[in-house]
């Protein structure tokens, strides 16, 4: 199944930067705001390093909490005329993340049969949910064998929904060099998913 490229619309840079100076006053409910904002990309991110998911889940939380002690660092250094790209900032530390925990942790791709607990009368559905959680693990193993800058962009673009430029100013490279990365990514995907169907 091959994930929409579809970008859902993003909040505006000044909602998060408005955010994220009443978070730095200490109100607390400017920080539940940005997590409720961006939970659901910062996990996707997450996931794609992560056999499981809680492992995600966890480094989601840790991606949270690095990047508002890091804006809590840097708010004395904040040149306060120019946006704080939150957004970009947080899904930076969220990759690298995930880059360091499937570099330091041994990733054997397994499949959850836990659906199959059902019983007899589900037997098709559970069956038709173990196809698709296996062709996701094959995707999934597949993403983690592009190459670095690929992966990265790939994510980003998939996972994330972020347009071509948000990617290069989270990665810092061009927007032209992100969309012909992106191309590579999918080309490259595509034939590692050939080769594994036509493998005997």
């Amino acid at each position: 199944m091959r994930p929409s490229l579809q970008a859902v619309p993003s909040p505006p840079a000044d909602a998060d930067e408005a955010l994220l100076r009443a978070f730095l006053d200490g109100k607390t409910g400017a920080f539940e705001e940005l997590v409720k904002r961006y939970q659901q990309p910062v996990y996707a991110l997450c996931r794609r390093y992560a056999r499981r998911p809680d492992d995600a889940r966890d480094l989601a939380q840790r991606a949270f909490l690095r990047a508002f002690a890091a804006a809590k660092r840097a708010n004395l250094a904040w040149n306060k005329s120019e946006p704080f790209p939150f957004r970009a900032w947080l899904f930076r530390i969220a990759i690298n993340l995930g880059k360091n925990h499937a570099r330091d942790g041994a990733r054997w791709q397994l499949v959850s049969i836990d659906e199959h607990a059902a019983g007899a009368d589900t037997a098709v559905s559970a069956q038709q949910k173990l196809e698709r959680a296996e062709a996701s693990a094959r995707v999934r193993a597949a993403v983690v064998d592009l190459p670095r800058r690929e992966r990265e962009v790939f994510n980003l673009r998939v996972d994330a929904e972020l347009p071509f430029a948000e990617v290069a100013r989270a990665l810092g490279i061009t927007e032209n060099n992100a969309k012909v990365t992106f191309h590579h990514a999918m080309k490259r995907l595509q034939s590692m998913m050939q080769a594994q169907e036509e493998s005997p």
